[in-house]
């Protein structure tokens, strides 16, 4: 927010901070609440899902600026009581959720730009969150309220999951003899072709390997190799399985896939 020029009047944490003027921060501050958190018109709460409701409740205790929008950055959470208590006392409340894996601060700045950030709650909030996100070059998008779990299930298939199988695919490299060092890299830069090839395609299109071929051959040689170890099994099964759908788009031979759906057909502990 600091680097899109949008002013941060101050940030309160767990563990106090200096100031950061090259990058227009304030300290951190811990402990009560401070009293610059009464000149700020929108108040954002990033913590842990657990400590929401404690993070709020402690907010509903403050003094805040009159009308300050009170947003928080879970997207699996909506903490309708906590919030409620907030509008009741004249505060709008809703979601700003960053669909953004923020591992890395320093590299932030530019993951949000062309991001997107899951909004809802209130229409003041809701605005807020929207003024916030267009500085940041990130666009919004509403997060549909029954369907909140799904949306946050999806956003962690999306941002989690790609880590834990290049975790998988480097180990099983490693596993068939490949030096360490060059499995990892080789993993990485399948990864980061494969999802430069989703940039430009859509799914079907980016799709490639045995399933896309319709190769039987090649899968069953796998599901072989892979029943030593069943978390890799499962894992392999499920996400080949997954891509069926997506090979009968290419058009691959249907014979071909069933034959390959017949493979899939196995448990992790034969």
């Amino acid at each position: 927010m600091s680097a899109a020029g949008i002013p941060v009047v101050g940030l309160h944490g767990r563990r106090a901070a200096p100031a950061v003027p090259a990058e227009g921060l304030p300290a951190v501050t811990a402990g009560s609440l401070p009293a610059v958190l009464a000149t700020a018109t929108v108040v954002l709460v990033a913590v842990r899902d657990e400590q929401l409701t404690a993070a709020l409740a402690e907010l509903s205790g403050a003094v805040l600026a009159p009308g300050a929008v009170v947003l928080h950055a879970s997207g699996s959470l909506d903490p309708r009581a906590a919030l409620d208590r907030l509008r009741a006392a004249g505060h709008p409340a809703g979601t700003f959720h960053p669909l953004i894996p923020l591992a890395d601060p320093s590299r932030a700045p530019a993951l949000v730009r062309g991001g997107w950030i899951g909004v809802d709650g209130d229409a003041a909030a809701v605005r807020a969150a929207e003024r916030l996100a267009e500085p940041m070059g990130a666009r919004v998008l509403t997060i549909p309220a029954a369907g909140r779990a799904a949306y946050h299930a999806a956003a962690v298939i999306a941002s989690n999951f790609p880590t834990i199988l290049a975790a998988l695919a480097s180990r099983l490299m490693r596993q068939s003899g490949v030096e360490p060092a060059a499995a990892w890299d080789a993993v990485r830069h399948l990864m980061v072709a494969a999802t430069a090839n989703l940039a430009a395609n859509p799914p079907h299109a980016a799709l490639v390997g045995p399933v896309s071929r319709g190769d039987a051959e090649t899968i069953e040689r796998h599901l072989g190799v892979l029943r030593g170890d069943p978390d890799l099994l499962s894992v392999y099964v499920a996400l080949s399985r997954a891509a069926l759908p997506l090979a009968v788009e290419q058009g691959i031979d249907p014979a071909k896939l069933a034959r390959i759906r017949t493979l899939l057909e196995v448990s992790p502990s034969r």
